[in-house]
């Protein structure tokens, strides 16, 4: 069977993680969790990225950094994960779900400000498979109406928009090192800080609402509870994992990037023929092969697909429910205007297998299951 996914691995990793044990420093910010920051600080061309837990924390704290308050709504794409919502749900916001655009899956720039209301706090973005949303038209609506943008970046780490980073362009961005992701520390996240306006702010939510940060720093001369927070921090061990990966970062982005061009050379001939839609990426933007999916005709033909994929041992999956036909997408928020694109292209996306490390056998039997089953 040829699996879906495989957490990322170079070898390195228990080398790393049995440092971290020797010294006796697999708490939250040791020596690993530096080095880290400290890397994804230079990739970016931030001032400050901070590890978290996951992805979920660090929107969490985003959502703590915009202040958000009960009452307040904030607008998001309703085809993503839950954790985009959750974290906003969480400070008592009124979730507002727009359309997505059919061609990148990404919140339709377009449908955003009809949906701003005086109660509006807040624009989260999610780049779907790591090609970028229209930031300059979302940015623009931003401050057009004082509001905070958060880039959920999850599945975008290495992407680019017009040249820039993605996850630097809001005024948050967040990250995700779950195992699914292009760089692994087996659950963990990032929060960048595009400006140090906010570094102590969201030191001390990341401290458990204290100042302990600025104690290290010899800024104050003992540390104290001084504002809500939680327990943010990742253990260094898991850190030490990530520093593997993050030091063969190119490494991983070739081989990926050699699987989605694999198949989207494969499978172009089949979208001249009008049997599937492939991904489009957009001008100015990058990607970083996190995904490649195809869409089918419907529902009835992605079912048929993944159950023919699957009996020929090959893993395929689809993906997000979309959150505003859940229960808890309907209890907490409404769908703004017309679900034109939202369901019906959810149902037609199938998702194939692409990990690093992926042999070139393996990759040519998914290539040619496909092409069987359309055969």
């Amino acid at each position: 069977m040829i699996d879906f996914n495989r957490p990322p691995y170079i070898g390195t990793e228990p080398e790393y993680m049995k440092e971290a044990a020797l010294n006796h420093k697999i708490c939250g910010d040791g020596p690993f969790t530096k080095k880290c920051q400290e890397a994804l600080t230079e990739l970016l061309g931030v001032p400050a990225v901070y590890l978290t837990t996951s992805c979920t924390s660090a929107l969490e704290m985003a959502g703590l950094l915009c202040h958000i308050k009960e009452g307040d709504e904030v607008i998001l794409p309703s085809y993503t994960f839950c954790s985009t919502a959750d974290a906003f749900v969480q400070r008592g916001a009124r979730l507002v779900f727009v359309d997505i655009r059919p061609d990148t899956m990404n919140i339709d720039e377009t449908k955003i400000e009809d949906a701003i209301t005086p109660k509006t706090r807040a624009i989260v973005v999610v780049h779907y498979a790591g090609v970028s949303c229209e930031m300059d038209a979302i940015m623009d609506i931003a401050k057009r109406h004082d509001l905070r943008v958060v880039e959920d970046a999850a599945q975008a780490i290495g992407s680019t928009y017009k040249g820039r980073m993605l996850g630097t362009i809001g005024d948050f961005g967040c990250l995700s090192f779950h195992e699914t992701k292009n760089f692994s520390m087996g659950e963990g996240g990032a929060i960048i800080l595009p400006t140090l306006d906010q570094r102590d702010e969201a030191e001390i939510y990341r401290e458990k609402g204290t100042d302990r940060s600025r104690f290290f720093r010899g800024q104050v001369d003992k540390y104290t509870w001084v504002e809500y927070g939680s327990s943010y921090l990742p253990s260094d061990m898991n850190a030490a994992y990530l520093w593997a990966q993050l030091q063969e970062a190119d490494r991983i982005n070739d081989n990926r990037l050699a699987t989605w061009h694999a198949y989207d050379d494969a499978f172009r001939p089949l979208e001249k023929e009008g049997r599937i839609v492939l991904p489009t990426i957009p001008d100015g933007c990058v990607h970083n092969a996190h995904m490649y999916y195809v869409k089918l005709r419907d529902l009835h033909e992605r079912t048929d697909f993944i159950n023919y994929l699957h009996s020929h041992d090959v893993g395929c999956v689809f993906h997000y429910v979309p959150l505003h036909s859940a229960p808890a997408g309907k209890r907490f928020g409404r769908f703004h205007g017309e679900d034109v694109y939202t369901t019906k292209e959810s149902d037609r996306l199938a998702r194939l297998p692409l990990y690093y490390g992926m042999t070139e056998e393996d990759r040519n039997k998914v290539i040619t299951t496909v092409l069987s089953y359309f055969d």
